[in-house]
Order: C-alpha cells, then sequence, then structure tokens
C-alpha cells in the first residue's frame, strides 16, 4: 500500500502578512508545495491530503489543487476552531485553531494508511521524502513506530534572523529519547548560539540533529492524536492562544511508552519562508536545484 501525504497548509502567515503556502518561488511559477508534492510522487507516495482552513478553500483550489488533480488523488479537510470534542467549547475570544496536533487530527476521517505530514511552506528535499516513503513501507510490529527526518541544524538556520527549532536527543543507533523546542538559535560562524532568558549565551555546533515536521506514522498515531487533544483542551479549554503541537504528542507518546521513534538522518537542505525578505533566499536556492539538474525548468507540463 503507497503512503499518503498530508500536507498542513492552515497556517494564516501572520509573520508573513499573507498566504505564503500560495507564493511564487520556482522559475516557473512553482510554490514549495509543488516541489515537496513532486519529490513525494516521485517517491512513491500515492495520495495527498491537503489541510485547508474554509476560507482558503476557492483561492487554495484554483492556485493549488487543480494542477495536482491528474497526476495523484487528492483530497481536502479543514481545520476548524469549533472542531473540539463533545463536552468541550470554544473560549470567549479565541480566533485560531488549536495547533499542529489538531491540524493533523482533521485528515482522520481521510487517512487509513500509513502517512507523512509536512508542512506546506517548508522545502524538505528529495532524500528526506525519500528516506521517510520507504520507512512507511516497510511493515511495522510490536510497539507503534514513528519516523522523524532529522536535519542538522546549520541546514535549517536563517539568515533572517533568529528561528525555533526542536532539537533531538537520539541513541548512538538512531531512536529517538527526546525532543525539545528551543526558540532564539542564531546562526554563529559554522554553528549557532541562542541566549536565554538570563541572559546566558547557550552555544551550537551545528550538528545538532533538528525536526522540520516531516513526520511519518502509523494510522493508530490518530487514536494517540484523539487522546491527546481531550487531555489538552482538559488542562487548556480556556485558553485563546495556547496550541496542541505535534511534537508534544509525540514527546508524551514516546515518554510514556506507547510508541517508539526512528530518526531519519537528512542531508538535505531545509528552506522555508517565515517572513518576506525570506523569498528571494528561498527563490536563489531553488533556482540552484534546477540548474544543477535535479529538478526541471517547468515541474508540472
Amino acid at each position: 500500500m503507497k503512503p499518503t501525504l498530508v500536507i498542513l497548509a492552515a497556517g494564516v502567515g501572520r509573520r508573513y502578512g499573507g498566504l505564503k503556502q500560495l507564493e511564487s518561488v520556482g522559475p516557473a511559477g512553482e510554490t514549495i508545495m509543488d516541489f515537496s508534492i513532486y519529490d513525494a510522487v516521485r517517491a512513491g507516495f500515492g495520495r495527498v491530503v491537503f489541510v485547508i482552513r474554509p476560507d482558503m478553500e476557492t483561492q487554495f483550489h484554483a492556485a493549488i489543487g487543480r494542477r495536482y488533480e491528474q497526476r495523484v488523488p487528492v483530497a481536502y479537510t479543514y481545520q476548524r476552531l469549533d472542531a473540539v470534542p463533545a463536552g468541550f467549547a470554544v473560549p470567549p475570544g479565541r480566533a485560531r485553531p488549536w495547533g499542529t496536533g489538531q491540524a493533523v487530527l482533521s485528515a482522520a476521517g481521510l487517512v487509513q494508511e500509513p502517512f507523512a505530514v509536512a508542512n506546506a511552506d517548508d522545502f524538505y528535499g528529495a532524500g528526506s521524502f525519500a528516506a521517510v516513503s520507504a520507512f512507511l513501507q516497510q511493515p511495522q510490529g510490536g510497539t507503534p513506530t514513528y519516523a522523524l527526518v532529522g536535519y542538522a541544524l546549520r541546514n535549517t538556520l536563517s539568515e533572517s534572523g533568529a528561528v525555533s527549532r526542536a532539537i533531538c536527543r537520539s541513541t548512538a543507533d538512531g531512536w529517538l529519547e527526546d525532543i525539545v523546542e528551543t526558540h532564539g538559535i542564531e546562526r554563529d560562524g559554522a554553528g549557532a548560539r541562542r541566549t536565554d532568558e538570563n541572559g546566558q549565551v547557550h552555544r551550537f555546533t551545528g550538528d545538532e540533529t533538528v525536526s522540520m515536521n516531516l513526520w511519518g506514522f502509523a494510522p493508530s498515531f490518530l487514536d494517540e492524536l484523539r487522546a491527546a487533544f481531550e487531555r489538552f483542551l482538559q488542562a487548556n479549554a480556556g485558553s485563546a492562544d495556547a496550541e496542541l503541537y505535534l511534537p508534544l504528542v509525540v514527546r508524551g507518546a514516546l515518554q510514556a511508552g506507547r510508541a517508539r521513534v526512528k530518526v531519519l538522518p537528512s542531508t538535505d537542505r531545509w528552506c522555508g519562508i517565515t517572513n518576506p525578505r525570506d523569498k528571494a533566499a528561498v527563490v536563489q536556492f531553488i533556482r540552484g536545484l534546477v540548474e544543477q539538474g535535479a529538478y526541471p525548468d517547468r515541474l508540472w507540463t
């Protein structure tokens, strides 16, 4: 059975000031999603599920969905603020949905096979999709086994300023032990550094493994998500801004012994769009890959 790719495309893009998921970065006007789906189809994914907001449907389908529908089966689902379990209500003043954990859960009715999760505005690289596809097509037994694609920190840093990264600690044979969201990381020569709230500087070599939210899951992970979302709402139902982040759900399952996670190391360079000034660097990077022959001049002909 071919795995499915779930693309999280419901982000509002507050820092970017618009729908960065639809921003053209390729030589023929391609978006970052175009390159991700092109790489995923080449790697053996058999279907794509887009998680979007209801207000994006018309624009998203016209700009993105139609170009894939003749190439790979496509489905759409919505991340809604009011999609909460029975017994819970949306608190007054809350305007946005509940984070990436809820976004993936929004696809539960459409996914019955092994699946990967990727962000719409992150460029992951062909090798990364090939690795997670190969993992998902291997038979799994016993304790539920997930995968994350791990990047070298130095290959994920932005020239536009500090970033947040989920730093991974793994065993020598590549099993995840812990994952910690770390904020304020900025390039520092060949490595990186961050300054904590007490003014102490923490330095990184650049070799640290980080997750950029490219995951591989068995369908049973959706049950883990349902339970995690209910626990989250019990603790945060009155919050106007708390979010259930996907890495936190995985971390909880890992620490409770309900799952194990294989880290798939990638040598690919990540790039993405957070701020408007990021776009020029992404365009230049992708142009370089096209010139090297990694991608054709026009992806969809």
